[in-house]
């Protein structure tokens, strides 16, 4: 029996969830795996705390990080040939080809399986997006990390979420929280993380800019900015986890939460973007708890006191002319997870 081909399988389109034997399947019927969807989650930082430059030229950060039910889907196949289709938001600026984080996270499983895991010369990956390209949600990150767990279920490679989160380190720095979700503390580069201890949800309203921008270019002018300022002598602190904030996170209170979110990136993507100003101030107007640029931007994230203020804030902010459009989310949301396993009769 080929890796793709299993007792008992689901029906085409059937829930994950559902057992074969409540669906009315025979025991030791062989189906083929024909495609597995995953879906992911965007992420915010509650908090970004970044340190200077390391030689290698990233820096170390203390993030915590808190996955919102903004879902990107990515579905693979078998297939002759490789292939890359983007439907959605931003489809027609993402790169569909060998640079595509997605199809990095499959070739980076390909080589710790080893190529003995696809019965298939090729792999056709479809990503259907909702998470804006360049807006500091981690949209490319969540995309490699929805590849990686249908990949595994597709080959039936059998690695744990933790050998995952191990492979993902290499492909991106946010991909590792992309596939854990909830809330968690990332460290390193971001991709050393650990679930955080954290209750309550939460509602938000998340405002996505014109245009994006690019990560690399945020932290540069952070630098620039730190250096303007203090020169040699201040050279920022090693990034530090803010123990108020996890406190405020185990009380399960936004308005607990809502002071102590930080980001200090947020110098920097305003000095890029200085709109961005009036859409953070537009959000503390119309009543936000808390106005945050999430990562390097330009999204603002806009903590809410429950799901009717989200619903207002998100009418006021649409109506302000401070943003391209808005979306409400609610967090913690779960890491990527398989959603659906296609299969027909082998």
């Amino acid at each position: 029996m080929s890796r793709r081909e299993r007792q008992a399988g689901r029906a085409r389109d059937d829930p994950p969830g559902d057992s074969p034997p409540n669906r009315g399947y025979d025991q030791g019927i062989v189906t083929l795996v024909t495609a597995v969807t995953a879906r992911v989650p965007a992420k915010v930082n509650l908090q970004l705390a970044v340190g200077p430059p390391r030689a290698d030229g990233y820096h170390d950060v203390v993030s915590v990080y808190h996955a919102v039910s903004l879902f990107d889907e990515v579905t693979v196949a078998p297939a002759e040939r490789d292939s890359v289709v983007i439907t959605g938001e931003g489809a027609a600026i993402i790169p569909a080809d060998s640079s595509n984080l997605a199809v990095r996270a499959a070739d980076a499983l390909v080589r710790a399986v080893g190529p003995g895991c696809k019965d298939s010369p090729g792999l056709a990956i479809r990503i259907r997006k909702r998470i804006p390209v360049a807006a500091g949600l981690a949209g490319g990150s969540a995309d490699a990390a929805a590849a990686l767990v249908a990949c595994n279920e597709l080959w039936q490679a059998g690695l744990s979420q933790h050998e995952l989160c191990e492979l993902a380190g290499g492909i991106g720095s946010d991909v590792a929280f992309a596939l854990l979700g909830g809330t968690a503390i990332g460290v390193g580069r971001g991709e050393r993380v650990t679930p955080a201890l954290a209750t309550g949800s939460y509602q938000w309203v998340l405002a996505f800019a014109d245009g994006g921008l690019s990560t690399g270019r945020v932290y540069a002018a952070c630098d620039r900015i730190r250096a303007s300022r203090d020169g040699e002598a201040g050279s920022p602190a090693r990034p530090a986890l803010d123990t108020r904030l996890m406190a405020a996170l185990r009380s399960g209170s936004p308005a607990e939460l809502a002071p102590l979110l930080s980001n200090d990136l947020q110098p920097a993507a305003i000095s890029l973007l200085p709109a961005l100003r009036r859409a953070l101030a537009a959000g503390r107007e119309h009543g936000a708890l808390a106005a945050i640029i999430s990562g390097s931007g330009p999204t603002c994230a806009y903590l809410a006191r429950n799901e009717r203020h989200a619903r207002d804030l998100a009418v006021a902010l649409s109506g302000a002319g401070v943003c391209r459009t808005v979306a409400c989310a609610t967090g913690p949301a779960p890491g990527a997870n398989v959603v659906a396993v296609m299969t027909e009769p082998a």
